[in-house]
């Protein structure tokens, strides 16, 4: 506009090309520029394509600006002395402009106030016109002080600049650590379900599979806690590193914690399973750690969008459920997830949601099952087994309760239920007859658990040395400090402990030596395989070490009397099976009692 208003105080004054046609391109190239520079797009560029394009902004401006000016000074020329002082005040308020624009490229907008101040003092400058030598200098004052704000401004813009770059690596090194497992380097729980959920929709809309897989650690537990948490952890890292080995072409893996790890490939179920047997096979291999030699192993859930629709989380059960079928069957083997475990997880979700909401009190009952003496005379035990009765549901499985009360977190109030009606019952019968509680994982292992035990016995009025709890192998091995513990403050009471279902969990002879055993008793299924002379020898075996370790045994699952005969035999202390009795509610034990006492009643009569 400034061009303009120049040439149009000159015309007629210079020649037509001066003030006609040199304006008339250099306003046009102006206006193409601008609205070039409008209508680009604002995308994202490059650190060398933004240098490229700010160099060839530079460049353009020094070449316009070289254009202006020396038409500026050609036009000076003509007309008299207010159309000369029009073209000074145009270059003056010109320069001024361009370095206000150019503020936040130093570079070009000093290569313009270079280009045009120099050549405009040189110009204007004469001793013999004190006037415009006087306009030259004021103009030159201006605009030092204009560089020096343009100095300062592009400082603080350079300043912020920096400041949101610094702002932005804190807030990628943050993300990165809060999406990051500390320990093994994987990324975690919430960014491996984040990223899991993406991937599932964008397979979705490309019409391909995709697998989730749930990897937890065998024996994870017992290397803890034989060679301490130091190596816990370095074993931890030293599976991280395999791991990421193994999926570094395929896909995803993340660590959930503790020893569950998780992983999300894009694939068929073939693959999906190839590659966690792949996963089971690598982790059973020896991990070296310094002088110490760690043999651990994996199992393997894995579920696929093609049997279950839905999120990640969904995904995650079904592969879950799918490791939990794993571990109590092919522990060190992977499961692929089928439509048939929808109907158990629904089934047991239906359960769980009834247990949630539960009257215990009104809806638990203690079934009660005698152990006798081996030769059947004297009732010395009855073990207390829960039974549940659901209004929605109606009779439900104790296997099937008891793990989901572990999993719902109500194990506790459920145990001090049961243990108080079992109690309860107890009152009801002689007082020879001792009691036999089953205690689960998470009773054992937590102290709270342990001290409303010992708290609820005491307000019984029942001795505590009519009453043994079992517990299983499995359940001491999950944390055996812990357990020990429990034992130790349970007997210091005077209740006796018993180790439950020997011979099918975990524990080692150096652990039964450490641990305050007082009875054992053996599983069924060395009951049940005295029919053959091996099985009859494993069972032998079993009873005479159990006797060397100064246990009473007694034998689970008798069923006939061709069992009960050879368990006499081998000096088997108690017995406990269908042949003697089934579970029965308390009023019908004690009237089995009564009746089972009649006769020797009779007999001490006679």
């Amino acid at each position: 506009m400034n061009a303009l208003a120049v040439a149009y105080t000159h015309y007629g004054t210079a020649p037509q090309w001066m003030a006609v046609w040199i304006p008339a391109v250099l306003v046009t190239v102006s206006v193409v520029r601008l609205v070039k520079w409008v209508r680009s797009p604002a995308a994202t560029v490059g650190e060398e394509e933004a240098v490229r394009l700010l160099k060839r902004t530079t460049i353009l401006g020094s070449v316009i600006a070289l254009a202006y000016i020396s038409w500026s000074l050609h036009l000076s020329q003509y007309g008299d002395e207010h159309q000369q002082t029009h073209v000074a005040i145009f270059i003056a308020i010109t320069v001024i402009g361009c370095i206000f624009c150019l503020m936040h490229l130093p570079q070009a907008a000093l290569a313009v106030t270079a280009i045009v101040t120099l050549p405009y003092l040189a110009f204007y400058v004469s001793p013999d016109d004190a006037v415009y030598t006087a306009i030259g200098f004021n103009i030159l004052l201006v605009t030092l002080v204009m560089i020096r704000v343009l100095l300062n401004s592009f400082d603080g813009f350079a300043m912020l600049i920096r400041t949101q770059v610094h702002t932005e690596k804190l807030n990628r090194e943050i993300t990165k650590l809060a999406h990051t497992d500390m320990l093994t380097g994987l990324p975690n729980r919430r960014l491996f379900f984040s990223e899991a959920d993406r991937s599932i929709e964008r397979c979705r809309t490309d019409g391909r599979e995709l697998a989730l897989g749930v990897i937890d650690l065998d024996r994870f537990k017992a290397a803890n806690d034989t060679f301490g948490h130091v190596v816990g952890d370095e074993l931890l890292e030293a599976v991280g590193e395999r791991l990421r080995d193994i999926f570094a072409d395929h896909g995803l893996v993340a660590r959930l914690g503790g020893d569950e790890f998780a992983f999300v490939i894009e694939g068929d179920e073939a693959k999906a399973m190839a590659l966690a047997g792949h996963v089971c096979q690598v982790l059973s291999e020896p991990f070296q750690l310094e002088d110490i030699t760690v043999s651990i192993g994996a199992s393997c859930g894995v579920a696929t969008t093609r049997d279950i629709s839905g999120t990640s989380r969904e995904l995650y059960d079904g592969a879950d459920y799918a490791l939990y079928k794993t571990k109590s069957e092919r522990r060190g083997f992977a499961t692929l997830y089928s439509p048939e475990h929808e109907k158990r997880i629904r089934s047991e979700r239906a359960v769980e949601a009834a247990l949630q909401v539960a009257d215990l009190d009104g809806e638990m009952e203690v079934h009660l099952q005698p152990i006798a003496s081996i030769d059947g005379q004297t009732i010395v035990f009855v073990e207390a087994l829960a039974r549940w009765t659901s209004p929605e549901l109606g009779r439900v499985a104790p296997d099937v309760f008891i793990l989901l009360a572990e999993r719902a977190g109500i194990m506790h109030r459920l145990t001090l239920t049961l243990l108080g009606k079992a109690l309860a019952c107890l009152e009801r019968l002689p007082t020879g007859v001792m009691l036999s509680f089953n205690l689960s994982a998470h009773d054992i292992t937590c102290h709270e658990t342990v001290v409303a035990i010992m708290a609820l016995v005491r307000r019984s009025g029942v001795h505590p040395s009519r009453l043994v709890m079992e517990l299983t192998e499995t359940a001491v091995v999950r944390d055996f400090e812990a357990a020990e513990a429990s034992m130790r403050l349970l007997r210091s009471l005077g209740i006796k402990i018993a180790l439950d279902d020997f011979g099918t969990g975990q524990s080692s002879l150096s652990y039964l030596r450490r641990l305050p055993i007082d009875k054992v008793k053996i599983d069924s299924s060395f009951v049940a395989g005295a029919d053959d002379a091996e099985g009859r020898e494993l069972l032998s075996a079993v009873i005479a070490f159990c006797k060397s370790m100064r246990m009473q045994c007694i034998a689970e699952g008798v069923e006939d009397a061709t069992q009960l005969h050879f368990l006499q035999s081998i000096d088997c202390d108690f017995y406990q099976g269908y042949l003697l009795a089934r579970p029965m509610p308390i009023d019908e034990l004690v009237a089995w009692v009564e009746d089972k006492a009649q006769p020797d009643e009779r007999l001490a009569r006679a």
